[in-house]
């Protein structure tokens, strides 16, 4: 067997790009994967690279270490809900219609039937179990969806974005989603429920339509707003 260098690729052997891709995307796979059900901790190197059939060296070559390979799985944890925000952004209509668009995606994407239910499974390890990667989520992927939450609250509410009751009501909406969460507390508590489109469907529109109604049961100024600049 011929030696290996410490890139995981045999001493002498010619650089081959392509493969070297494909390592490195299956290792990016494995990696995601994995650290969607274990925080970062509890996997290992060498479990990565058996699930990606890359050598234990490879992770080292491609990228630097442990948590550099973890890091990559953030960015490009970043990058997919980058892209489905944008997605998001760009739908017109009602503000109400778009809350449970809003509410439809995000309950999909924190089921496990969602293409990329692994994003919200890596979030929760993450904030169970924070490594320096979590302020990274925070700024990059999670403020600007509540960002965008918070300004079609606002737009329905007719009130300033920076009103303390958007605040609150865009926590209201996002605890009533988390509920949802593919969970083994959900799997008691509802034992019948099932991710189906159409049932994600009827609980986005129930949300949607609860918190609308809350919105309008609330007093108009005064209660929950900032105080007055300058004044009592």
């Amino acid at each position: 067997m011929r030696a290996l260098s410490d890139t995981g690729r045999p001493r002498g052997s010619a650089r081959r790009p392509g493969a070297d891709q494909r390592t490195r995307r299956r290792l990016l796979g494995a990696a995601s994967a994995l650290f969607a059900e274990r925080a970062f901790d509890e996997v290992t190197v060498r479990e990565i690279c058996r699930a990606a059939r890359a050598n234990v060296a490879a992770v080292n070559y491609h990228f630097g270490d442990k948590f550099g390979l973890y890091a990559a799985v953030v960015e490009l944890a970043i990058a997919t809900m980058r892209a489905a925000r944008e997605e998001d952004w760009r739908k017109v209509g009602p503000p109400e219609a778009r809350l449970k668009e809003y509410v439809r995606t995000f309950l999909e994407r924190l089921s496990d039937r969602g293409q990329h239910s692994w994003i919200h499974r890596l979030i929760h390890r993450e904030i169970e179990n924070p490594t320096p990667a979590l302020d990274r989520l925070v700024e990059r992927a999670i403020r600007p969806r509540l960002d965008y939450l918070g300004s079609l609250v606002a737009e329905m509410m007719g009130c300033p974005r920076h009103d303390r009751r958007v605040e609150r009501v865009v926590a209201s909406i996002q605890g009533q989603c988390l509920v949802y969460t593919h969970t083994s507390l959900l799997g008691r508590l509802l034992p019948r429920w099932r991710p189906t489109p159409a049932a994600l469907a009827e609980v986005a529109a129930h949300i949607a339509a609860f918190s609308a109604a809350g919105m309008r049961a609330l007093p108009r100024g005064g209660f929950g707003a900032p105080p007055p600049q300058g004044g009592a």
